[in-house]
């Protein structure tokens, strides 16, 4: 019964997820006349589906982990040549269904919206947690500074309100964290205000074993303060549409921004790895903050969907961002990639995609102790 609560909020957050991803490619599809064959929720054999009335097969298959739009006379196109010969197959009719025939900026688009549509789903749901449940606007007043801690070293001082790190404009005592603990540099710059002077303050936060609020062992960076908010009582604030879809905005470019600079970290050498996890610790994580509430559930399923929307734009063919990086070869060059050089690319994105699986996979069997 344990493993059904991780395993069934996981499998509804992932189908929403995917299906909204999904979806994206489809309505541009639909949009510029391209016909679809298959819309699924899945991989592998059919579970169960039903057909439209134009022509697309709705179905969820065995394995849950992804799914896909197959669009109609589905293939891939190397060379002029080739698709001169596929064009051959077709009618008149059929030929403008085909995804190949489109102008390079609507099969960008259809490739692109999947994404987009992540990104979407995600201002849509923080807009709507803002709206209804509040977002938190209490001062981030520091009320104690540990002795001899990273924070002490740097001159930060009791009654100091942080206004922002590393730029980050500091709108909550929840920001704080957050952004420490987001950074990937050695140290971090502390804008903070002190008799209404406002001092910039660097300090190099101190890297420890912890474990977050759900109990799942972190690498945790402190800086040695404690932050209350005032007569202990927060500032929680329900937001009109506009301010809502402002804030939903700016969070949602905010984690965008901060998984962009954890992976150029770790081609540099110095990201922590160690905190990558795959569908086992998305799936714990996920049955944990169900647990937790509607809203807590709702928070997950948007940085799970910005983190999809994310991975499919890296330029790895096999993914949406491989195909926007052939089409951007197809606009420089004036001609698609010849069918040996794309077979190349093709060969290298599934080896780093299955090496991707195997190294996420090995940390959520280490996070879980089997390892």
């Amino acid at each position: 019964m344990e493993i059904l609560s991780f395993i069934i909020p996981f499998l509804i957050l992932l189908t929403i997820v995917v299906f909204i991803h999904e979806y994206g490619h489809y309505y541009f599809a639909k949009k510029y006349g391209v016909g679809v064959t298959d819309f699924s929720i899945g991989f592998g054999k059919e579970l169960f589906g039903f057909n439209d009335k134009l022509g697309t097969r709705w179905k969820f298959c065995v394995i849950p982990l992804g799914g896909y739009v197959k669009f109609f006379g589905d293939r891939n196109v190397f060379s002029e040549a080739e698709q001169e010969e596929l064009l051959k197959k077709y009618n008149k009719e059929d030929q403008n269904k085909l995804f190949v025939t489109k102008p390079l900026y609507q099969r960008s688009l259809i490739v692109a919206a999947g994404p987009l549509a992540n990104f979407v789903l995600a201002i849509l749901i923080f807009s709507f947690i803002y709206m209804f449940a509040g977002k938190d606007f209490t001062p981030a007043q520091i009320q104690e500074v540990q002795k001899d801690s990273p924070a002490f070293s740097s001159g930060i001082k009791n009654g100091d309100i942080i206004l922002s790190i590393n730029n980050n404009k500091v709108n909550s005592i929840l920001d704080v964290s957050t952004f420490i603990n987001t950074s990937t540099s050695e140290n971090v710059d502390i804008k903070v205000l002190r008799n209404d002077n406002q001092i910039v303050l660097t300090v190099k936060p101190k890297i420890i074993k912890s474990e977050d609020s759900l109990g799942n062992k972190i690498n945790k960076k402190i800086i040695g303060i404690k932050i209350s908010p005032p007569n202990n009582e927060f500032n929680r604030q329900r937001l009109g549409p506009a301010k809502a879809l402002f804030y939903a905005v700016k969070e949602t470019w905010f984690v965008t921004k901060a998984s962009l600079n954890f992976v150029v970290s770790i081609f540099k050498g110095k990201g922590d790895t160690t905190q990558l996890g795959g569908p086992i610790k998305i799936a714990k994580i996920t049955g944990q903050v169900a647990q937790l509430g509607l809203i807590a559930f709702l928070s997950i399923m948007a940085y799970i969907s910005i983190s999809l929307g994310f991975i499919n734009l890296f330029p790895i063919p096999m993914l949406d961002g491989g195909h926007l990086m052939f089409y951007a070869f197809e606009k420089i060059l004036g001609r698609p990639l010849s069918q040996r050089t794309q077979e190349g690319f093709f060969r290298i994105g599934l080896f780093l995609l299955i090496s991707l699986m195997f190294f996420t996979t090995f940390n959520d069997l280490k996070d879980l102790g089997l390892f």
